[in-house]
């Protein structure tokens, strides 16, 4: 295990220093300011292309969400196999490894694609998603999502798997799962929102 200049603890106290911003953040004039700040964005992205071709063709809009639903169709269940597998829960008789890194491709595609195809959708509705406050908060809960797969889980599961606590895996299991499943949730409130 390397370690850096703050010792061994070095990510540990990355992540405390990156909580402890984003309370800052949150807690304080900053947020509102920056809120206020990106209004122009929005107003913008109405005004591209794909704002422009999300605003008047409602066939170019359906596809682009059914794309948009599949590739989440994909994450999900990369995410449910993946998951369910460091849980004990589903492909016992499959290497833990092997499930990992199989789940792990289609689930970085998946969520490319689903980031593409979201910010199409946005351009078309990007005043009104600006306005409530759900849209926000998914926003939140994909960066989480996002940075603990790339920065906490990946990072864990490069070890020999097999040599972890068992508990460990079924805690970073369990998180993922409920990270995620704000993630779904919060995007379908957005539905219901508008």
């Amino acid at each position: 295990m390397s370690t850096g200049v703050l010792g061994s603890y070095t990510r540990s106290i990355a992540v405390a220093l990156v909580i402890g911003l984003g309370l800052v953040f949150a807690f304080s004039d900053a947020r509102i300011d920056t809120w206020f700040a990106l209004l122009p964005i929005f107003e913008w992205m109405e005004t591209t292309p794909f704002g422009v071709i999300g605003q008047t063709w409602g066939a170019a809009f359906a596809v682009v969400e059914a794309i948009h639903l599949l590739a989440m169709a994909v994450l999900g269940g990369s995410v449910l196999v993946s998951d369910g597998r460091l849980l004990s829960l589903v492909f016992t008789d499959v290497p833990l490894r092997q499930v990992q890194d199989a789940c792990h491709r289609p689930f970085v595609w998946s969520l490319l694609l689903i980031i593409l195809t979201g910010v199409f959708m946005a351009c078309g509705v990007a005043i009104k998603i600006y306005y409530l406050d759900v849209f926000w908060y998914k926003m939140l809960a994909l960066s989480v999502g996002v940075a603990f797969v790339f920065f906490v889980r990946r990072p864990l599961l490069r070890h020999d798997i097999e040599h972890l606590n068992p508990q460990v895996l079924r805690l970073v299991a369990v998180a993922s799962l409920m990270i995620w499943f704000s993630v779904a949730a919060t995007g379908r409130w957005i539905g219901y929102s508008g």
